[in-house]
């Protein structure tokens, strides 16, 4: 049974108590009443709350609690009927959790400080993972997604790799309202603006205060934005974030959705981050862009001298990442939603494929200077958790290069025409419910997440599926209402 090495050591604990001590002092030197913390669950969702700056002071010698409800329901708060790690067996008692004293930032317009924070376990309570006391350490919790993440980085760190990530997210912007979602039962929406126009500088222009607007928002929050334009479709965006080390990009990420969310809602707008909102536009991609550096920053990915410049590194990231695609598609694609984009021509990837600068691949290789030479994993959507998206490619990447794995031969022109000759192995699955036997049966995600995760996870997944299975849609009342 895999066992997560991590631990917190002492030292550790005190110099992040000592920056979140200095951080209050800072606070209540500018006037600050409250801070918010946040949370994230396995769907990706932000969950979290105000507390005073006396009750935060509370907290900076002990892990406070919250309840751990929140790691076992779904998006819709309901709670989930097959997982073990909480529930109505548990009596849902807090899930302690430890404040991040590096992701402190303040929220614009808003002005409140925030700090992320990481579920953790108790010292000398009970592992999930190991089946036993974990005795002297305090572990991350197996289902906090940002802890796994954590793990993933800590790994290969030891191994001598340092990821650099660029996160790129697509999504729709309706005029609409919570309310007014609700009340057209989300149907007949208004986009921003109407009709396909990729690229255009006419729609960016003459919505040029909400672009600016947003980007300075993003700059405000930490989250620099290194592109923003349309994409094809009625009133969607794509932004490019800044590239940065693992977590705190997978930090950016979480927040940017959030917080996308929110500065429209604020102005009687709507964005969504749904993999695929209509089957008449192409879905929301969250491209996810890595490359390999060491400890003190030198580039792994480059090779001047090599084939497309690509390092033995490179390719063999690119060789796991390609061999273990199938079997972690849940990390990436998890909502049943997730599954109408990945069809051949929506731009979307269907196959395990890679190739040089072709974007019909799931793995875009794409050449260039020691700084910029990266893989581009097309495959996730923007539905997916970042800090799992992010988790899952990492890990199999890496543990490419641990074992030395070639990748299958480039295409060239269009990957979806070839699809009927690649080998199951490299078939992405059809449906959510598929992918969450692939991973459970997936020996890498158990030796990199541990059984208690991957067991968690796959239970969310397999009640997501059961969900959608037991309510009749749209399609099945037009298509069999009357004929039948």
């Amino acid at each position: 049974m895999a066992i997560d090495p991590e631990r917190i050591p002492a030292e550790q604990r005190s110099a992040n108590a000592a920056d979140l001590g200095v951080a209050l002092a800072g606070w209540q030197q500018a006037g600050d009443r409250r801070v918010k913390l946040g949370l994230v669950d396995v769907d990706g969702v932000l969950r979290g709350k105000y507390i005073s700056l006396e009750k935060f002071a509370a907290t900076l010698d002990s892990d406070p609690g919250f309840c751990d409800c929140v790691l076992g329901w779904d998006v819709a708060d309901q709670l989930y009927d097959n997982v073990t790690l909480t529930g109505w067996h548990t009596g849902f008692p807090d899930a302690r959790f430890r404040l991040d004293a590096g992701s402190a930032r303040r929220i614009p317009g808003e002005g409140t400080p925030f700090l992320l924070g990481d579920f953790v376990v108790a010292e000398g309570g009970f592992d999930p993972d190991s089946d036993r006391d974990s005795g002297g350490g305090v572990r991350r919790h197996p289902a906090c997604p940002r802890g796994r993440l954590r793990s993933v980085l800590a790994r290969a760190a030891g191994l001598g790799f340092r990821p650099r990530l660029g996160f790129e997210y697509e999504f729709f912007v309706f005029r609409e309202t919570p309310k007014s979602l609700r009340d057209k039962g989300f149907r007949d929406l208004e986009p921003l603006t109407p009709d396909n126009f990729g690229y255009s500088v006419l729609r960016a222009s003459a919505e040029a205060e909400l672009f600016t607007d947003l980007m300075s928002y993003m700059d405000d929050f930490g989250i620099p934005i290194e592109g923003l334009h349309c994409e094809t479709g009625p009133g969607v965006w794509e932004a490019a974030l800044a590239v940065a080390d693992g977590l705190e990009a997978a930090d950016r990420a979480s927040l940017f959705k959030t917080f996308t969310k929110v500065f429209f809602q604020q102005r009687d707008l709507m964005a969504t981050f749904m993999a695929k909102w209509s089957m008449a536009y192409p879905g929301q991609s969250g491209h996810l862009h890595v490359s390999l550096c060491t400890a003190d920053g030198a580039p792994l990915f480059h090779d001047p001298s090599a084939e497309h410049r690509m390092a033995d590194a490179q390719r063999h990231f690119l060789g796991g990442v390609q061999a273990h695609m199938r079997e972690l598609t849940a990390l990436f694609a998890p909502t049943v939603n997730a599954f109408t984009r990945l069809v051949p021509g929506a731009w979307a990837p269907t196959a395990a494929t890679w190739g040089v600068e072709n974007r019909t691949c799931a793995l875009r290789i794409i050449p260039g200077s020691a700084q910029s030479q990266r893989l581009e994993f097309r495959a996730s959507g923007a539905d997916a958790n970042p800090y799992l998206a992010a988790a899952a490619v990492i890990a199999a990447g890496v543990q490419g290069i641990v074992d030395g794995i070639e990748p299958a031969a480039p295409v060239t022109g269009n990957a979806y025409a070839i699809e009927d000759q690649l080998p199951d192995a490299l078939r992405l699955p059809t449906h959510l419910r598929e992918a969450a036997v692939l991973l459970r049966g997936s020996r890498l995600a158990r030796d990199w997440f541990g059984d208690a995760f991957v067991d968690h996870f796959c239970a969310t997944r397999e009640w997501e599926a059961r969900e959608y299975e037991r309510h009749v849609n749209d399609w099945q009342l037009a298509r069999y209402f009357e004929i039948i």
